[in-house]
């Protein structure tokens, strides 16, 4: 029988390449029973439960010889801005947001909250583009939400996720919502908090572009975990993606990473793979603002194709490589957002010369 507090020492100084930290940095739950480890993860890893399991074994083997690697987890709260609390049902609130339109965030973002889905977390979606509602028809759905009580509203349920929008009260797609920034500041408080939303571990909130009322309004009275900045490559989508980043961190919300969209084109024809948007832009943008790239992803017909049909990639084929680059950003954000920046992206690297 192996010594427990040996194998207990030896798994705390495993480096995971996910968590970017050892184990015992990161304070990831660890117990010992005879030969067996358990893991505890801060963050949902469906699909890597068998990797770090096969690396733990391979590490512990010197040490312990044969071990039962056992990994599971438990989603806890992370911290939000100064003087606010959790919104109730919710554990965590997710903002994507991009600097610009037109660069994917909405569909990142539902295929994001998809993918912690899939990789074992309760998730809910909201839709905070008062202006441009897409969620509805990305997820299918043209329900009505239901009340329990004459005050609140029942979130739509679609795909597993609990989702609300003000698309879904509108009357029409073509409806415009035409308000003042106040008003629309007052509608998605009330989308926000008069939603009963049950036991979320991640609510995902698709922001509306640019860094305006809402968005700065959110910012300051939700209680934001984190977020995570989409951009494509090209100059003009990383100048106004910079901006954005810059608002969270001005409020105190720590931003994950960046996302990088459209990085490549992918042919539907030949399958050529071609960066048309010019290449490293997200890895440029990420290295300046001191934070990490998440992934990257391409401009592939199947993937609009999917959102504008109502089952978005990662829900239509879970297991497509499509959909295994979204569950590898989600998983990589909620990792951060659990145990913090990589230890070795911490701080900048220091050159010293002597000229």
């Amino acid at each position: 029988m192996s010594d427990p507090q040996a194998l207990l020492a030896a798994a705390s100084q495993y480096h995971d390449p996910l968590i970017g930290k050892t184990l015992g940095e990161a304070r990831v739950g660890l117990s010992v029973s005879g030969s067996r480890l358990r893991v505890t993860l801060g963050f949902p890893a469906a699909g890597y439960r068998a990797a770090l399991a096969a690396a733990l074994r391979a590490h512990l083997a010197p040490v312990a010889g044969e071990v039962t690697v056992d990994v599971d987890w438990s989603i806890g709260a992370g911290a939000v801005q100064k003087d606010l609390q959790s919104l109730p049902g919710v554990k965590n609130i997710l903002a994507v947001a991009s600097g610009k339109g037109g660069v994917g965030k909405s569909t990142v973002a539902v295929n994001l909250a998809l993918a912690l889905q899939v990789e074992g977390a309760r998730v809910g979606i909201l839709d905070a583009d008062l202006y441009g509602p897409s969620q509805p028809l990305m997820l299918g759905s043209h329900d009505k939400p239901t009340s329990p009580d004459g005050r609140r509203m029942n979130p739509i349920r679609a795909h597993g996720l609990q989702a609300m929008s003000i698309g879904f009260l509108m009357s029409s797609d073509s409806q415009p919502t035409i308000w003042r920034g106040p008003m629309a500041t007052q509608a998605l408080w009330q989308l926000l908090t008069e939603t009963v939303w049950d036991q979320l571990d991640y609510l995902v909130v698709d922001m509306p572009p640019g860094t305006g009322d809402i968005q700065l309004s959110l910012s300051q009275k939700v209680p934001v975990a984190g977020s995570v900045i989409v951009t494509t490559p090209q100059d003009i989508a990383l100048l106004d993606a910079r901006k954005g980043l810059e608002m969270f961190r001005k409020v105190g919300i720590p931003v994950l990473g960046v996302v990088e969209n459209m990085s490549t084109h992918i042919c539907s024809s030949c399958g050529h793979e071609e960066p048309i948007f010019g290449t490293g832009g997200g890895q440029r943008l990420a290295q300046d603002a001191g934070t990490e790239l998440l992934g990257s992803l391409p401009l592939d017909i199947r993937i609009r194709q999917q959102a504008d049909g109502g089952n978005p990639t990662v829900a239509a084929d879970p297991e497509s490589p499509l959909a295994q680059r979204y569950r590898d950003i989600a998983r990589l954000a909620a990792a951060r957002l659990a145990y913090g920046p990589a230890a070795d992206a911490a701080f900048p690297s220091i050159d010293i010369a002597n000229d």
